[in-house]
This record gives C-alpha cells, structure tokens and sequence, in this order.
C-alpha cells in the first residue's frame, strides 16, 4: 500500500503543478502580448525560450509569462531531455568568461577610491551567471520553489566530475540556501487530525522504517507519539523535514518494540524520555542545507516547554554502514579483533577455516537471530566490532557512519548499542539488527560539538568506551558456555 501512496501522490503533484504553471504562463501571455509554444526536447528551442525569460521586458509579469511554462517541459521531459535542460543551463547561460577577465583586467589597472569601487561592482556583476536570474523567476510562480529543488535533485543524480554541472549545482545551492534558512522555517506539530494530502507525504517519504499503511501510521500518532515538521512559507503544503518521536520511559533499545501495533498505549503523562527514531529529510534537492539539525533542536525546545517531565532526549538509530565496513574488514585484522575462542566458535558455526567466510555465512542465514546458540555467540564480538566501527574515520577525520556524523555534528553522545534491535530484513542486512542510542545533554551539546568539529572526537558514553577498550579475550566465555570456541 505504501508505493501505491507514494505513486498516486507524486503523479498527482505533477498533474497539480503542470497546471498551475500553464495557468499562469496563459495569462501572463494574454496581459504581455505572447505566443507560447511548448518546446518540447528541442534544444534550439529549449535555449530561446530560456533567453526569452532573461531578454523579457515589462517587468515581472512578461518575465513569467516564458518561465512558466518552460518548468512544465522540464517535468514531462524523459531523463535524456531532461539532463538537456541542465547542460543547457550549465553550459549555454553561464558566467561570460571573456566579461570576467575584462573585469578583473580593468580592476587591477583601477586605481584607489571611485575607479576601484566602480571596477570592484563591475567584477561582481560580471561573476553573476544569467542562469541565477532565470532560476529566480521560479521563485514567484506556485511551486517554484519547489521546481528548484527538484531540479536540483535531478542534477545531483547527474553530477559526476563535470565542471560544468557542478558549477550549476553551486548557484543552485546557494539560491536554497538563502530561501531555506531557518529564519524562514515554521515547526509543526503533524497528527491524525492533520489532512490526507499530508499524511499521504509522511507515507510517501518516510526513509528509515517504511510506513506500512495508515493503521501503522495512525499508531506512530498516537497520544503516546509526537510527528513534527519543518515547512517554508514558499512550500506550505510540503514538509521539508520530519521526525517521529515515541515519548517512553527509559532509552529505547528495540524500533520492533516501538513499533508494534498490539502494545499497549503509553502514559505521555508519565514518559521522562522523548526517542527519536526516524528522522527524515523529504527533499533530496536540498542535501547540505542543514535541516535536520535545526528540526531536532527545535523539537527538543518545544517538548521540553511542553512536557517538563521528559528529561532525557535521544535516539534510537540505523547504523547503516556496519555490514559494508564488516565485510571490508581484511581478514589478519578480524582475526586480530576476536579472541582465540571467538574465532574458533564462529568458524565451527559457520563451517568455514575463514573467520570472514564463516561470520558472512552465518550474518546471510535468513533466521540466525532466532538460533540462540548462534546468536550468543555472535552478539558479544558484533557489538565490540560495532564498538570499533564507531573509531574507524574517512580521510576528513569524520566517522565513516552517515548517521553518526549527523548527530555527532549536533553534539549528542554515542550512548549504547543495542543488539537486535531491528530485526526487518533492512535492519539485518545493514546492521546485523544492532542500532545505536545517540542522546543529546543540553549541557554537553556544545562541548561535544566543539571537539567533533575540531578534533574529530566521538563522544562516548562510558558502556561504549569500555567496549572499545576491550582486549582480545575479554570475549570469550560466552562460547566457553556454550562449549564452542577452542580452535585457532
């Protein structure tokens, strides 16, 4: 049910915002004089349309009149047409290079005072590509700003190495980045009250656990949850960012738990902690603006105003680089992580003289976490390796975990790990069914921020450090309980 939502509401989007926009182009066209002719794929007529938007006279109204219809092309277009929408504006309306270097020429045989001042603006507009007065257009037609950012998501699937496109991307960024500050941003509270459309999109874009159907979503909504999202006055009918909170007492260490339609309903008037545990940004062509971050500060103000009883904030997280980085892993350095009798009792389980082929084999057996000989006997080395995943850093010094980079950014503490805490078939093959507690100490945001940013430094809650402290043999009497575990 949930990709039959997904697709009626975008191919109803589409429908809505082709028609707004021929609407307006209509009657911008009768008030200016026009004619309006669809260009279709043609790139001869896709590029004299876009100069028509940038050589329009009579103000805004005339300018409008050709931008409107030319965001429709774009949306009709197959991928080929459309990433000859892009080259177009990457290629054929970009900075005037000739223009520049006159301008940089003129500055530097500018003198001090007014001929500078005057060379200094001329370099500036000389720097400005004519595609940012074609993007702005958008911004005064019905969903054009969020034309923009879709368009944006479509170069980014593109992008590449091309220098070209990443220059388009710049303006593009920075464009957002100026209309999607968060000054401009409104928090609302999303709940069963809220309407269709909007509750269609909590559907459609959830990222991290998959929304069934509306019973389960009418069970992430219950008087025991809290949604939020963060909207922008350009774009009121679509959240840019949402977050799912369950409101319980104690860290959540199970999303099965949380997420089970036949558990009883909590107390809200008894929870002392707010988990958040799906954190979702709905419009991939606005990646680097930082959404997500301002949401959950904003929804830790406005929980802890409106509950003064939840003390505690954090996480319950996918960690969803653990299998990928495990299976990477050379097998001498494996080896050198798990006891002698860690080795032995994973390679006597998995049937295998390798420590990798034999973990692998037994992490791709599509019920071992219901096997309890196996499953006590990997948990103790999985959540030490998953310990030490949390150490390993990209060349920038920035933890190899997307997630863990997002809330380490923000300043929260790596808590504790939970073991088979997510047992879909996601969570398996992502995380061995393991996720994180991130928490956020309001006392702690910003010292932790401060050394994440500077030093690159996880902050670790004591149970973590320990785990990545833990020598080899710490290990092993879970497999000596288990009479496994004797070979080298």
């Amino acid at each position: 049910m949930a990709e039959a939502v997904q697709q009626s509401f975008f191919d109803r989007t589409l429908t809505n915002l082709s028609t707004a926009w021929r609407d307006v182009a209509a009657s911008a066209a009768r008030s200016v004089g026009l004619t309006l002719d669809a260009p279709g794929a043609d790139p001869d007529a896709l590029r004299t349309m876009m100069r028509d938007c940038l050589e329009a006279r009579g103000g805004e109204v005339s300018a409008r009149a050709p931008a409107a219809p030319l965001g429709p092309t774009n949306l009709q277009l197959d991928p080929a047409g459309r990433n000859l929408f892009l080259r177009l504006l990457a290629e054929d309306f970009a900075v005037d290079r000739e223009a520049v270097d006159r301008a940089v020429a003129r500055l530097s045989e500018a003198g001090e005072g007014a001929g500078r001042a005057r060379a200094e603006r001329a370099l500036r507009r000389a720097l400005v590509p004519p595609r940012l007065k074609l993007l702005t257009q958008f911004n005064g037609l019905p969903e054009g700003v969020k034309f923009l950012a879709d368009l944006r998501a479509d170069l980014l699937a593109t992008l590449g190495d091309d220098a070209a496109l990443k220059s388009l991307d710049d303006d593009l960024y920075e464009l957002l980045s100026s209309w999607f500050d968060t000054g401009f941003l409104d928090l609302e509270r999303i709940d069963w009250n809220s309407s269709a459309a909007l509750l269609e999109k909590l559907i459609a874009y959830e990222a991290v656990h998959e929304i069934r159907d509306f019973y389960d979503l009418r069970n992430r909504l219950d008087s025991d949850r809290r949604c939020y999202a963060l909207f922008h006055p350009r774009m009121p009918k679509e959240p840019l960012a949402f977050v799912e909170v369950a409101l319980v007492q104690g860290l959540a260490g199970s999303i099965q738990a949380l997420l089970d339609e036949t558990a009883p309903q909590g107390d809200p008037g008894s929870a002392d902690t707010a988990i958040f545990y799906s954190i979702s940004n709905t419009q991939k062509g606005l990646k680097g603006i930082s959404l997500g971050e301002y949401l959950i500060k904003m929804v830790v103000r406005e929980l802890g105003e409106a509950m003064p009883r939840v003390r505690t904030f954090g996480t319950l997280s996918p960690v969803p680089g653990f299998r990928r980085w495990l299976a990477g892993v050379p097998a001498e350095e494996l080896n050198g992580l798990l006891s002698v009798e860690e080795r032995g009792g994973i390679r006597a389980l998995g049937g295998s003289d390798s420590t990798p082929e034999s973990l692998a084999a037994l992490l791709d057996r599509a019920d071992w976490m219901r096997d309890p000989v196996i499953a006590r006997a990997l948990e103790e080395p999985l959540l030490r390796l998953m310990a030490k995943y949390f150490t390993v850093k990209r060349d920038d010094g920035q933890p190899i975990d997307p997630v863990a980079r997002f809330h380490l950014r923000n300043g929260a503490r790596l808590e504790r790990l939970n073991w088979l805490a997510d047992v879909s078939d996601k969570g398996l093959k992502q995380a061995a069914g393991m996720m994180v507690n991130y928490r956020y100490l309001p006392d702690e945001l910003e010292r932790n921020h401060d050394a994440y940013v500077s030093k690159g430094t996880v902050a670790m809650a004591a149970e973590v450090r320990g785990l990545v402290r833990k020598v080899r043999g710490d290990g092993s009497s879970t497999l000596r309980r288990l009479g496994l575990g004797t070979g080298r």
